[in-house]
């Protein structure tokens, strides 16, 4: 069985603009989708309701929710000490998968890419007892692959300006950190040459959303896909990632 499984970032909750987000799952058929910005629990029951979806999960505390039309055996939000977002863990009774939804802190500086470094660090502990089971993370991870580039004057203005003075030239850590923990990143092991961008919607230039898988279950991956087609330009400002892993 291979499920397909959606990350998205709907950006500010979703709120009214339900049916257009609605519309990109739909035709993205996924069995489970991972929300990021969906801190507003009454939009995520409306998409859950409007695409067949029959668990879910939001909360105001939170920035990363869930809909799934396959049945779970639970979920839970992790939030380790130092972390300012929880890591949620969806645990599906397929193949005893275990998802992890991630949504690491924004801003393209010195200073908040080892801020991310150490959130991720500490996600990472919170995950430890489930290394060696089924598992897999996606999201919104907000920083740039080793090797991919920032090209600083696509920024708006202020955040040109926020770079400049917290130090400039960025020292992309967090992913390699990832890599260095025995996961791959799923887009560029089936794309290495597709530059993938994810982010915005309305210029496209970085790649801010993974899905990762352990060194050992690379081979249960079979595709990682940015969907740019539909509605998807202006359901959001991310693309979705859509992704099928065998279990």
């Amino acid at each position: 069985m291979t499920v397909r499984i959606l990350s998205y970032n709907i950006r500010y909750g979703g709120v009214g603009r339900e049916e257009a987000l609605a519309e990109v799952v739909e035709a993205a058929a996924p069995d489970l989708v991972v929300l990021q910005e969906a801190n507003r629990p009454e939009v995520v029951k409306r998409l859950a309701e409007r695409t067949g979806m029959s668990a879910w999960a939001s909360s105001p505390k939170h920035s990363v929710g869930f809909m799934s039309r396959l049945e779970t055996r639970g979920h839970e939000w992790h939030r380790p000490r130092g972390c300012p977002r929880a890591l949620l863990q969806i645990d599906l009774v397929a193949g005893d998968l275990t998802v992890f939804g991630i949504h690491l802190r924004a801003i393209h500086s010195n200073w908040s890419e080892r801020s991310r470094a150490r959130e991720l660090t500490l996600a990472l502990r919170s995950i430890e007892r489930h290394r060696e089971g089924i598992h897999v993370l996606a999201g919104d991870f907000n920083t740039l692959a080793p090797g991919e580039s920032l090209d600083l004057r696509r920024l708006p203005r202020r955040l040109q300006l926020l770079t400049w003075i917290l130090g400039r030239t960025i020292q992309w850590k967090t992913i390699q950190s990832l890599l260095d923990a025995g996961y791959v990143d799923g887009f560029r092991h089936l794309h290495p040459d597709v530059t993938g961008h994810t982010f915005p919607t309305w210029n496209p230039h970085v790649r801010l959303d993974y899905f990762f898988v352990p060194v050992s279950a690379v081979d249960r991956l079979v595709s990682c896909e940015v969907l740019v087609g539909g509605g998807s330009k202006h359901a959001s400002d991310h693309f979705p990632l859509l992704a099928g892993f065998d279990v």
